[in-house]
């Protein structure tokens, strides 16, 4: 099963992941733009307050500023896994940092709040999306082995940022207004571009070239004239064609005839209906029991503390060998933990109730977390993840603006956050059975079914790069047998007279004489001169 040369259109192998190396400066980078992310677009709500007096608007008019990010971060997925696919993840991160500081800078000249959404709120949201989803991609590139690990510890970037931009956001308001605080912010940003210069892109074609010239430095020999005459089929008539190079395809819808990422993406966005909606409401739920300002804003901290922690820990079980392969199972259980912990919840009434509660909504909030990326990475694999991802953001950016706002126009009608927490729990259990039992029924099932074993690329905890392994071993077994030219009894093997004479006289010193020729093919039967020369392509 040779490998075809890479000028007939052929992809080489891919090259297996370090699982360490440079692939921790890569983590490392990933974290960072895991945290701006996902922390940026609250950290920023610490100068609403400001904004709301000079401009003279209202709380949901600067609301909107961290709406519109989250929008850019989630709804521009196509576009980024595109831009990723034509261009690579490198210089997309670059133009995404240079975007998302130029938007604060920007931002800290405005004179209306119109502006404001266009600068922090489309420039800023476009340039962290552009940065988020490579990262992501280049971190499943680097990492096969420990890639939940490496997926959990990336994760924590998100409450580590959250729980430092926020007070220093507070401190650059004091010294220097928000202007000042905003020009400060989009110099953080351009650590953006710092992070994706060290994306380096694996070199895909590494081991095929080791391999050819390997190969060639062994196999081709100086025939001169022969060489065309030695490269053809064995009866005569037929002769290598090359292939047309295949354009490479832009966002590939392929992955939606792939079960599992059906499964995947109607469960994730069932649970991104109600898994943001009770931190969202939890502060002026906690001030309307009763618990004074202070100590209500502390509960979201005891969250942040418990969710630094449980995402790597998360981590690290899941690569556990007996639990990776079920890695689905798992993310199916911290969503079930989730949304009973919203349930249990719901009716407590004092401050020691709601803080059990964010302990226990931590621990399972930084599962989710932890997990999500990793099951679908499992799922697709890391050559369909750029588009997956995309098309997986776009669908939740849905289910970002149904959910929250959903919920607190229930809570402006009814007045009651009990229900609303009733509700949000109940999605997130939804999601958590509807992802097992399909999981179960339609994937496990069918792959006991088959009757001989196939590789099925919705499986879940497999690795990506056990596939290109294989290839790669077969190929180098293959070139192996090519190698033994006299003592192969089933490959067709190209000499020349000279090789055949030396042949041909030890063989006749056994009994058994073949006739001297150019180019003759040595077969297991004695030799054929009746049949063209074949050398097998790599």
């Amino acid at each position: 099963m040779g490998r075809a040369d890479p000028e007939e259109g052929q992809l080489p192998a891919p090259v297996k992941p370090p699982d360490g190396g440079w692939g921790w400066i890569v983590l490392f980078g990933c974290f960072v733009i895991t945290g701006f992310s996902y922390a940026f677009p609250k950290a920023v709500s610490v100068y609403f307050k400001e904004l709301m007096k000079d401009f003279h608007v209202g709380y949901s008019d600067t609301a909107w500023i961290s709406s519109i990010m989250l929008a850019m971060l989630y709804g521009t997925g196509p576009v980024c896994s595109i831009m990723v696919n034509q261009f690579g993840c490198r210089p997309v991160m670059l133009i995404g940092g240079l975007l998302a500081s130029s938007g604060m800078i920007l931002a800290s000249f405005t004179t209306n709040i119109i502006e404001l959404y266009l600068t922090a709120g489309v420039l800023t949201g476009l340039g962290m999306a552009l940065n988020f989803q490579p990262s992501l991609i280049m971190l499943g590139t680097y990492f096969d082995k420990r890639r939940p690990l490496a997926n959990g510890l990336a994760a924590a970037g998100s409450p580590v940022f959250l729980s430092s931009l926020s007070p220093l956001g507070q401190v650059l308001l004091e010294k220097f207004g928000w202007r000042g605080g905003f020009l400060i912010m989009g110099g953080l940003l351009l650590n953006c571009c710092t992070c994706g210069a060290v994306m380096r892109p694996l070199d895909m074609g590494m081991k095929w070239e080791k391999a050819q010239d390997k190969y060639e430095a062994k196999e081709m020999l100086p025939i001169g004239g022969k060489s065309e005459e030695g490269i053809s089929t064995t009866d005569g008539t037929k002769k290598a064609k090359k292939k047309p190079k295949k354009g490479k395809k832009l966002l590939d819808f392929s992955i939606f005839s792939n079960r599992g990422f059906i499964i995947y993406t109607i469960s994730k966005f069932i649970l991104v209906l109600g898994l943001f909606v009770p931190p969202i409401l939890l502060v002026n739920y906690a001030k309307d029991t009763g618990v004074p300002d202070t100590e209500a804003a502390f509960l979201l901290s005891i969250i942040g503390f418990i969710d630094i922690f449980a995402r790597p820990a998360c981590g690290m079980v899941a690569g556990l060998k007996w639990v990776r392969p079920h890695v689905a199972y798992l993310f199916s259980f911290a969503m079930l933990f989730n949304g009973l912990t919203d349930v249990c919840s719901a009716r407590a009434s004092n401050y020691t109730g709601l803080v059990i509660f964010c302990v226990f909504f931590g621990i399972s909030y930084g599962m989710v977390g932890a997990l999500q990326f990793e099951v679908l990475m499992a799922i697709v694999g890391s050559q369909k993840f750029s588009s997956a991802i995309g098309l997986v953001l776009l669908i939740e950016a849905f289910a970002v603006l149904i959910g929250p706002p959903s919920a607190g126009r229930l809570v402006d009608a009814l007045k009651n956050y009990e229900v609303i927490f009733y509700l949000a729990g109940s999605e997130v259990v939804l999601s958590a059975l509807f992802l097992a039992m399909a999981t179960y029924c339609c994937l496990n099932r069918g792959k006991k079914e088959e009757p001989s074993p196939e590789k099925n690329p919705s499986a879940g905890g497999g690795s990506d790069t056990e596939e290109a392994e294989s290839d790669v071993q077969e190929d180098e077994e293959h070139s192996s047998d090519n190698h033994q030219l006299p003592h192969s009894t089933d490959n067709a093997v190209v000499v020349t007279s000279e090789e055949a004479n030396h042949v041909a006289e030890e063989q006749s010193g056994e009994g058994g004489g073949c006739p001297e020729g150019d180019g003759e093919v040595l077969a297991r039967d004695g030799c054929n001169t009746d049949q063209t020369v074949e050398r097998d392509s790599f």
